[in-house]
C-alpha cells in the first residue's frame, strides 16, 4: 500500500501494481473500498501500471470534513497526477459518473471507460425517490447505517427488499456498513440520477460505454449516454449483472485502452 494527499490534506491509500501506461481505477457506491476492484487490477497488471485506490471515507483512505463534491475530483485529480500526470480512467457504476465529471472538470485523462453509469433515462424502472439523500443524511444521524445501506440497494441500485435482506449476514455486509457514510457523498455527486445529453457532449476523449445486458434500464442508459458522447464506443458484455465479473470486463478494458 501507498498514500498520496488530496489537496485538502486528506490521505488516499492505493495500490500500484503493473508495468505500462497509468490506468486509474474508480470504485463505484457502496464498493469505494480498493479491495473491491483488486481481482480486476491483478488482470490488468500485464498491460498497464494500474492504480486502485480507497475513495475518501472508505478503506485506509482519510475523511475530512466538511465534504464537498469538489474534493471527489481533487482526489482523483491527486492520484492521475501521482501516476505520473495523465492516464486512462474505469470508473464502475457512479465511479463512472464521477470519471465523465472529472472529464468536464478538466483533469488530465486520455481515455475513459464507464460500467454502467447509474443515469436513470426512462420509467424501465422506478426512480429514486427525491428524498433519498435527505434520507440517508437522518439515518446517518440516528447510527442507523445498516439501513442507510439497504436504502442504496433498493432505492438506488434497484434491489427488492426480499434480495436485500439475507445480505444483511453475509461478509461483506460489515465493510458496507462501515463505508456507509459515503454513500452520503456518492448521492450528492450523482444528483438526481438525470442524464444532461448537453453536459456530456463536453467529454470529448475516446470512451468506452460497457454494460451487461441483464437490466433494461442500464442498458437503456448506456445507450443514451453513448448517444451524448462525442467520442463514444460502445459494448454490452452479456450476461453480466452490475457486480461484473472481473475476468469477464478485463479483456473489453485492455481492448480499449491498448487501441
Amino acid at each position: 500500500m501507498s498514500t498520496v494527499r488530496s489537496q485538502d490534506g486528506t490521505t488516499l491509500a492505493y495500490d500500484r501494481i503493473g508495468e505500462g501506461p497509468a490506468l486509474v481505477i474508480v470504485g463505484g457506491g457502496g464498493a469505494t473500498d480498493r479491495s473491491v476492484n483488486a481481482p480486476l487490477a491483478g488482470l490488468l497488471a500485464d498491460s498497464f501500471t494500474v492504480y486502485n485506490y480507497d475513495r475518501r471515507g472508505s478503506g485506509e483512505s482519510g475523511d475530512t470534513e466538511p465534504f464537498t463534491v469538489e474534493r471527489v475530483y481533487q482526489d482523483l485529480d491527486a492520484v492521475i497526477r501521482e501516476a505520473g500526470g495523465q492516464a486512462y480512467v474505469f470508473g464502475s457504476s457512479g465511479g463512472g459518473i464521477i470519471g465523465l465529471e472529472a472529464v468536464l472538470n478538466g483533469l488530465p485523462i486520455t481515455k475513459l471507460a464507464v460500467w454502467e453509469a447509474p443515469y436513470i433515462v426512462d420509467d424501465s424502472r422506478p426512480p429514486v425517490p427525491a428524498d433519498y439523500l435527505d434520507r440517508l443524511v437522518a439515518l446517518r444521524e440516528q447510527g442507523r447505517r445498516g439501513d442507510m445501506v439497504e436504502l442504496f440497494l433498493t432505492a438506488a441500485v434497484g434491489l427488492p427488499a426480499e434480495f436485500v435482506t439475507p445480505m444483511r449476514g453475509m461478509p461483506m455486509w460489515p465493510g458496507m456498513e462501515k463505508a456507509a457514510h459515503t454513500l452520503i457523498y456518492d448521492a450528492m455527486v450523482v444528483g438526481d440520477f438525470s442524464l444532461s445529453a448537453g453536459r456530456m457532449a463536453g467529454v470529448a476523449i475516446p470512451t468506452l460505454v460497457l454494460d451487461g445486458g441483464t437490466m433494461p434500464w442500464a442498458t437503456n442508459s448506456a445507450e443514451a449516454l453513448a448517444a451524448a458522447l462525442p467520442a463514444a464506443r460502445r459494448e454490452t458484455l452479456a450476461g453480466q449483472p452490475h457486480n461484473v465479473d472481473a475476468a469477464a470486463l478485463a479483456p473489453a478494458l485492455r481492448a480499449f485502452f491498448a487501441a
